[in-house]
Order: structure tokens, then sequence, then C-alpha cells
């Protein structure tokens, strides 16, 4: 595997709504495609599945775009074991972090706990790519950056992303 970065569903959803619309930064959008055709860029399947569950033109983007390769298997023990990590990490948060704040982080249906469990598992050759931004000091929410620099993962955005690539739109 060459992916050096592990993207989060909001690069595709959020993208796409904000900054980067498919109809005007087909740029943005083609450089994407070629750093998922040549494994720079990866996701997992918990990722796919929030980007596909709602029908629009980011979902319809990336079934035309992009190789079912792209989207990664968390089904495996290896992943499965480092999930438990996470959460349990999350729920020894709980005087930081309210108990709504946890279940949501803990909610097997969203990917951002797998994200981090995904990037435990391969050792710290993958950067997490996502929009959200640490808050430390949150109580309501649990950020993927925050944990992230509890367990030693690298994040960035994704214009951080194409920096550390040297890469231009």
């Amino acid at each position: 595997m060459n992916a050096l970065f592990l993207l989060d569903a909001n690069v595709f959803i959020q993208s796409h709504h904000s900054s980067y619309p498919l109809d005007v930064a087909t740029t943005f959008w083609n450089k994407l495609k070629m750093l998922a055709r040549n494994e720079i860029f990866i996701s997992i399947d918990k990722v796919k599945e929030e980007v596909y569950r709602k029908e629009d033109t980011i979902k319809e983007w990336c079934v035309k775009n992009l190789s079912e390769d792209l989207f990664c298997d968390t089904g495996t023990s290896e992943i499965m074991a480092q999930y438990s990590k996470v959460i349990n990490w999350a729920i020894s948060m709980n005087s930081q972090y309210t108990p709504k704040a946890i279940e949501d982080f803990s909610n097997y249906r969203r990917a951002d706990a797998w994200l981090i469990a995904f990037a435990l598992k391969a050792k710290g050759s993958l950067t997490i790519v996502t929009y959200e931004k640490s808050a430390p000091q949150a109580r309501n929410i649990i950020k993927i950056p925050d944990v992230c620099d509890s367990f030693g993962i690298k994040s960035t955005d994704i214009v951080g992303a194409f920096r550390q690539l040297g890469e231009t739109f």
C-alpha cells in the first residue's frame, strides 16, 4: 500500500458543499481522483457508507470516479482490536466529554473512531485528512484531531495534504 493519507467523509461532502463544488472546481476533483487512483489517498468502508447514505451529486461523482478499492475494509480482527482501544479511550475521557459526546463518537455507524483505528493499525504511516479542527476544551463533541493527538496519529485538512505532497490544482 502506497497510501499516505486517509480521507474522512467530510473531505468529500464539505469540499463539494463549500469551497470546491463539483461543477466549478473540476481541477480539485480531478486531482483528488488522480491521487486516489495512485493510492496516495485511501479511505474506509465506513466513510463510503456516510458519503453514499444520501443520493446526491457527490455520491454520483464518487461512484463514477473512484475505485471500490479506495474504501478499505474495517471488518478485520486487527482493526476491530484497534477500534476497541479507541472506544475505550473515549469512555475513559468521561471527565472531559459529556455522555452524549461519547455516545455519538462511539456510534459504530460513524466513521470517526474507525478512521482512527485504521490509522492505528497502519502504525504511523497514514495521516488522517479531515475538515474537523482541534477543540481540546470541547465537552459536547469529540474531534478527530484531538483523538489523533492522544494516539500519536498525524492529521491535516485537504489543503495541508496537497501541500505536503507538493500538489497544486
